[in-house]
């Protein structure tokens, strides 16, 4: 990871190095926070962050669900995020949005500690290459009895760190979580397509998986051109059975699977092929009917 220039914190810009919290902080011993991935992408008219509303928006649900108080206007941090993306003079990057339970007191029910926020871009290539080798994982994912698989929040992020570990101790790339009923839900860090006969499925909400901006955005895609989408419940031997398997998030993009527990699918077939480029095409500001998508940085 690059460091760059400035993070924002609490209403101002400060060097990436000053940018700290105290060492009993709640969020560090209790997992209080919620966070947001974000990406600013070039563009012919300069670099522009990629659904910034849906994010921000997201943002502000999954503060809400975990009972976290937001300081900050939705407006405040849409011009807080452009700030810290011009200031570090980026032409593309990721954004990390993160609103946790700072210092105060000690406890788990210490709500009078304040909420922090805190926005940081950096230069980030994707997060996965091309043709990623998956396995089923031996942790389930989070059942959303125990917590709120609504939410976008740092605790129950302990989950993908064990699947993403086991996976890549394993001579994998990625994990896929099944939920405890043991149909699909997503991967460590990204939701999860499969294609099989021209139709495209991605498991419901209902199956513990994040509700992704990047998930929307390819079902949005695949209606323009012309691709049946359904959300539902999805087997482990229908990724066996699959004609495609693609992942999709915003530090992944859209990444084509090359084999799901060494049964091999051939990487990236016509379907993700097609969906990758109109969405390498939407990001970057060349097709006009999602410039809508698009938030310029003005320096």
């Amino acid at each position: 990871m690059e460091e760059a220039a400035y993070i924002w914190m609490d209403g101002e810009l400060v060097p990436w190095g000053a940018a700290k919290v105290h060492v009993l902080s709640h969020a560090l011993h209790y997992g209080t926070a919620v966070l947001e991935g974000t990406r600013a992408f070039e563009t012919p008219d300069g670099p522009a962050v990629f659904r910034l509303d849906e994010h921000l928006e997201r943002l502000r649900l999954s503060a809400r669900i975990i009972g976290l108080p937001l300081p900050y206007t939705l407006d405040e941090l849409r011009a807080a995020t452009l700030e810290t993306v011009a200031a570090n003079g980026q032409p593309s990057c990721y954004i990390r949005h993160l609103a946790h339970r700072g210092y105060g007191e000690m406890g788990i029910a210490a709500r009078d500690c304040p909420t922090v926020v805190s926005i940081a871009s950096w230069s980030w290539g994707a997060l996965l290459g091309t043709g990623v080798r998956l396995m089923t994982s031996s942790w389930r994912r989070n059942d959303h009895t125990a917590v709120p698989t609504a939410a976008k929040a740092t605790g129950p992020y302990l989950n993908s760190v064990l699947a993403k570990a086991e996976a890549l101790d394993a001579g994998y790339d990625e994990a896929v979580l099944l939920n405890a009923a043991g149909f699909v839900s997503e991967c460590t860090g990204a939701n999860l397509f499969v294609v099989r006969d021209g139709e495209l499925a991605t498991p419901p909400r209902s199956a513990g998986a994040l509700d992704g901006i990047t998930q929307d955005t390819v079902e949005r895609l695949a209606a323009d051109l012309g691709l049946q989408v359904v959300r539902r419940d999805l087997l482990r031997t229908d990724l066996y059975a699959a004609d495609e398997v693609f992942l999709c998030g915003t530090a992944a993009g859209i990444v084509p699977v090359s084999s799901v527990d060494r049964r091999e699918l051939g990487g990236r077939g016509p379907v993700t092929g097609k969906l990758a480029d109109a969405y390498d095409t939407a990001v970057h500001g060349r097709d006009p009917r999602y410039r809508h998508w698009l938030t310029p940085v003005t320096t």
